[in-house]
């Protein structure tokens, strides 16, 4: 009998496409996936270690997966990011009971670590020997090219175009988890991209943890940008994210011109102070930064930018927070994601840097930069309404009369009447209302 399993995903769109991979790479091996927990032999939880709360969250399900299951048999693992950069503390906290530990770059080991850790099981009953299987190993080659990810239907698929990280910003532990760059062949995510239309996508959002950087056989991002807008069924294509310090011209020109490129680009910030820029391992001024904004914004006047927001930073002083308050409202984004710095285990910062910024401090700046970016928002926002503007649904209303979710160019929620509407439907909406966080508008 082919044995279930449970996935569940925490994190980034990285680790939404890396269990992806897994489902196919489990599914060709015969294993079956169920969305009852409680029916499943196998549990998986596809982690992320980047920031604390998705820490505290996987350590939480584990303790309320062992809870509800009773006493009933079932193998637990760990995957992603925290597989990587806490593999020891996983494996030796008994609380956890961990029955296997594995990392990104080794999920095509899975089905026979999988078989090794379920024989080590019922041996280990007999022997008392330690049954758990893990590999937490980096590859300098591993991109996955040869494994077409396994999804569901829907109107955007995750593409990752590459893998890890050169940047080693001081707070990131990245690099340290997933591993050098390394970037797949053009002709291979075009082949992928292809088929997803052929699916019914409609929408593709690149993925790569510093996009732009994507180098492979002499063609740079910009080019694969206009290699995949080639491919036809394909409306719309996005990224995420670029690094401040790799937009070249040539991106510039792409993003502006090229019509299936989406006028929207997350352009993560993380302070307004050059000191802090500086020992954050950034490698851009807060000046370089708005330089590339009016860059962006003079080749593409409807750009919509969003940004990340890194507040509390080791050593940052009240002073050196208003420059970040300063960098805001000169850029005026239109989204941000703004978080408390929390040490992570591993990184330079965690090595070099006493989390000194007291917690009440960090909230009072979070809140303070929240209600900031609330008014930005709203008043971006309020520039669509009395706009005509082209909007793919993303969802219906289950009940008949209830909302229809849909989404321009520039990344924005527009709110629609119920309809005779499919996901991905093309529409055109004329924008009537705006709140700091969606667009309300009536079909034309």
């Amino acid at each position: 009998m082919s044995k279930k399993v449970f996935l569940s995903t925490y994190g980034c769109q990285m680790n939404e496409y890396d269990t992806e991979l897994v489902r196919t790479i489990l599914s060709e091996a015969g294993y079956l996936f169920t969305e009852d927990e409680l029916q499943a032999d196998i549990i998986m939880l596809n982690t992320c270690s980047v920031r604390e709360n998705a820490h505290r969250k996987v350590y939480g399900s584990i303790h309320d997966i062992r809870h509800r299951r009773q006493g009933r048999p079932v193998l637990i693992g760990i995957l992603g990011c925290m597989a990587t950069g806490l593999r020891r503390e996983l494996l030796e906290n008994k609380q956890l009971a961990l029955d296997f530990v594995v990392g990104p770059d080794s999920y095509k080991r899975l089905p026979q670590i999988l078989i090794d850790v379920g024989a080590g099981l019922k041996s280990s009953l007999v022997s008392g020997n330690d049954p758990r299987g893990y590999d937490v190993t980096l590859s300098e080659f591993e991109t996955y090219a040869d494994v077409y990810p396994s999804r569901t239907e829907g109107l955007n698929a995750w593409v990752a175009v590459m893998r890890g990280c050169n940047n080693f910003c001081s707070f990131c532990i990245v690099p340290y988890t997933r591993g050098r760059e390394r970037s797949r062949p053009v002709g291979n995510i075009v082949d992928e991209v292809r088929r997803l239309a052929g699916e019914g996508f409609k929408q593709v959002t690149l993925l790569g943890q510093n996009v732009n950087s994507y180098l492979y056989d002499g063609h740079d991002f910009a080019c694969l940008l206009d290699e995949v807008s080639k491919v036809d069924g394909i409306e719309r294509i996005r990224f995420t994210s670029p690094h401040p310090k790799d937009f070249p011209e040539s991106l510039v020109s792409v993003l502006a011109e090229n019509p299936k490129v989406c006028k929207q680009v997350h352009l993560p910030l993380q302070s307004g102070n050059d000191r802090i820029l500086a020992l954050m391992n950034r490698n851009y001024t807060g000046a370089e930064f708005l330089a590339l904004v009016e860059k962006l914004r003079k080749a593409c006047p409807l750009l919509a930018i969003s940004t990340d927001v890194i507040v509390g930073f080791p050593t940052e002083t009240e002073a050196e927070f208003e420059d970040t308050v300063r960098m805001m409202k000169a850029v005026q984004f239109d989204g941000s994601f703004i978080f408390k710095y929390s040490v992570r285990p591993n990184t330079k910062a965690a090595r070099e840097l006493r989390d000194d910024v007291p917690e009440k401090v960090k909230t009072s700046r979070i809140v303070r930069l929240n209600a900031l970016q609330a008014g930005m928002s709203l008043e971006k926002n309020k520039a669509f309404v009395g706009q005509v503007q082209p909007v793919l649904i993303e969802s219906v209303g289950r009940v008949k009369g209830g909302p229809v979710y849909a989404r321009n160019d520039a990344n924005k929620i527009v709110l629609l009447p119920y309809g005779p509407f499919k996901v991905g439907d093309l529409v055109r909406a004329r924008i009537i209302r705006a709140t700091p966080h969606q667009l309300k508008g009536e079909v034309e």
